[in-house]
């Protein structure tokens, strides 16, 4: 089988690479904004993501396409206009590729999308059937993706499978789960230790290995899947876990919630304090019955995997 990854040099690209490069049946492409070492039968340099990207190198021949690349963070006050920018590669960017695969007679497009499409948080776990509540211009990008590659798929016949991870965790992770890496691995006191929320979140190794799941699986085609690692952890039990796969203590202070959200709002911090503080729940359970998949790895061993050695720390 011939497959092609878009973003293979990034956090969940590497990994799908790694894991992929290993089966001895696949032959595969892996597409980056600048060619590094990649364990790969072939890499190709692609100069951008957009809506005139010509990907006929890349996609000649492919069976499946595992689109990973996106535009995920703008910095404040960058652009004028954020949704702009964040269309230019998740919406027409993405758009464009899945046309040229669909003409070249790819037969499976696998698109990495985010949970931020249905909402940013919940009292129930989300489902597939959810009506999408983007809020974000990052996720508004992802739905707009999502609503294209629809279009397409319905004019091309294209088989289209659509994951909605929530945040992704592992070595070397950046973003919010790298931020709280290196909170507790400073051994500064955080007023966290009584937050009883509910978070959905998954570990690098079990996304990709629903990821691979969905490459051959017939009943993944033209279906959406939320993804997580089936162990929803509050705040308080997330660093807790952080801290004992770091081998160093949890110093939690507990904190009403209340308090906590009274201060992040007169601090202007009321976005980072609703992630912190909120729920916001999975339930894959689409994922289990039709697909018969299984996180492969809990919670706890996937926070242990975080840190094999120092170098992979944060």
């Amino acid at each position: 089988m011939k497959i092609l990854i878009t973003g293979a040099s990034g956090f969940l690209g590497s990994k799908l690479v790694k894991s992929l490069h290993a089966k001895p049946d696949v032959i595969l492409t892996a597409a980056v904004r600048r060619v590094v070492q990649i364990s790969a039968d072939r890499v190709l340099e692609v100069q951008g993501l957009g809506a005139n990207s010509d990907w006929s190198a890349a996609l000649k021949d492919q069976h499946v396409v595992i689109h990973a690349a996106a535009r995920t963070h703008i910095m404040k006050d960058e652009v004028a206009n954020p949704l702009v920018e964040y269309r230019a590669v998740n919406v027409d960017g993405t758009l464009n590729l899945a046309r040229q695969a669909a003409a070249e007679g790819v037969r499976r497009f696998i698109f990495i999308s985010s949970i931020k499409v249905n909402g940013n948080a919940n009292t129930q776990p989300f489902t597939e059937d959810d009506a999408p509540s983007p809020s974000e211009f990052y996720a508004q990008s992802k739905w707009e993706a999502e609503q294209g590659l629809w279009e397409i798929q319905r004019e091309t016949g294209m088989e289209l499978v659509i994951i909605r991870p929530p945040l992704v965790y592992g070595p070397k992770a950046r973003g919010n789960f790298g931020s709280l890496m290196r909170w507790v691995d400073s051994g500064i006191p955080l007023p966290l230790g009584a937050i009883h929320n509910k978070r959905s979140l998954i570990s690098l190794d079990n996304l990709a290995d629903l990821i691979l799941t969905c490459i051959e699986h017939p009943a993944a085609a033209n279906e959406v899947f939320l993804a997580g690692d089936g162990d929803d952890l509050s705040t308080t039990e997330l660093l807790r876990g952080v801290a004992k796969a770091a081998g160093v203590p949890s110093r939690l202070i507990p904190v009403p919630t209340f308090i906590l959200m009274s201060a992040a709002l007169f601090l202007g911090k009321s976005t980072v304090a609703h992630r912190l503080l909120g729920s916001l729940q999975v339930d894959i359970s689409k994922a289990r019955d039709l697909l018969g998949w299984r996180p492969p790895l809990s919670a706890e061993e996937g926070l242990r995997r975080c840190f094999f050695n120092n170098s992979e720390r944060y």
